[in-house]
């Protein structure tokens, strides 16, 4: 299929491109190298400089390109800067998003694959968490995504959009190629591999009370690369909908930790502070809905295989893609 990227070059796109074309799908990238790297995008795709706040520009580029699919990747994604900045989230997430809409509209696009977030459901009440959790962001970073899940809705009744929106819980690792480089670094995965790497003298732990095993929090991490094969059997016509995308499987900070210094063979001290205000204690997806229906299936599940592929990447360039 030939398929229409928004955000291509920032960590999640460029390794959901790469594994398209090695599907054998023709891609073009549309990103405005904001957050992303212009190095990370595949030579094999076709690459569009410019961004979804010019109307007239996202509407000529799919129109020119007669896409059959967009996969939506180019949002704002910190948590802490969108309830400082709200308005960056709603313009960028919401109101940008509506332009790429129109202009799938406009061209005839069959199939809209958006990266939407688990933050879409706040504190959840249950877990593992199912598609049926209540949405109730904490935050406006969370709201927008959902603002936007709700526009996939309407545009798929009134204009027959077939649209696939994908929860993620905790994105982690990296292809041989391609990683994770980010101007604020928020992940855990990657702020630990900066003290094995000797860029940082210690990691951070935020929290060690809450009512889990060993007192710090419980994600559940998803390899890159299960998430972009997610995203390419999405592609089939006739899948449309809300799914998460986890594996089920939570680790606490204190595992991630000792996982990070098991695979590097490096020392890496941690330091305890307070918790953060919002961080729920467990978040663990339940993706049942993406395997049954999809026919989904992670490949690399186990957290170690997360941190290695993670570790090998960055070890290898230890400056991200300025090196």
């Amino acid at each position: 299929m030939k398929v229409f990227v928004t955000g291509g070059a920032g960590y999640i796109g460029s390794i959901c491109v790469e594994e398209l074309l090695n599907a054998d799908h023709q891609v073009t990238v549309f990103d405005n190298l904001s957050e992303g790297h212009r190095v990370a995008v595949d030579e094999r795709a076709q690459f569009i400089e410019g961004c979804l706040s010019d109307r007239e520009t996202i509407l000529n580029a799919v129109a020119a390109d007669q896409p059959e699919a967009v996969m939506h990747f180019a949002a704002f994604a910190q948590v802490g800067e969108s309830m400082t900045d709200p308005s960056k989230y709603f313009r960028n997430n919401v109101a940008n998003g509506i332009n790429l809409l129109d202009a799938a509209v406009e061209a005839g696009v069959k199939k809209f694959i958006f990266s939407s977030t688990a933050a879409t459901y706040g504190m959840p009440d249950t877990v593992p968490i199912t598609e049926q959790e209540p949405q109730k962001p904490i935050n406006p970073y969370g709201e927008s995504k959902l603002m936007f899940e709700t526009l996939l809705k309407w545009y798929h009744e009134l204009h027959g959009l077939e649209f696939v929106a994908f929860r993620y819980f905790n994105a982690a690792g990296c292809s041989e190629k391609l990683g994770e480089e980010r101007t604020v670094e928020t992940h855990l995965i990657p702020n630990v591999l900066r003290v094995a790497l000797g860029q940082a003298k210690q990691c951070r732990i935020f929290g060690t009370d809450y009512p889990t095993p060993d007192g710090t929090c419980i994600r559940d991490y998803i390899h890159i690369i299960d998430l972009a094969q997610a995203h390419i059997l999405a592609l089939k016509p006739g899948k449309c909908g809300f799914y998460n995308l986890g594996n089920g499987e939570g680790y606490s900070v204190r595992e991630v930790i000792e996982t990070c210094r098991q695979v590097s063979g490096n020392p890496i001290p941690a330091i305890e502070e307070a918790r953060r205000d919002g961080d729920p204690a467990r978040l663990i997806a339940g993706s049942q809905k993406a395997i049954d229906e999809l026919g989904w299936k992670p490949r690399y599940a186990t957290l170690e295989q997360i941190v290695d592929s993670a570790w090998r990447w960055h070890s290898a360039h230890p400056n991200g893609y300025s090196g």
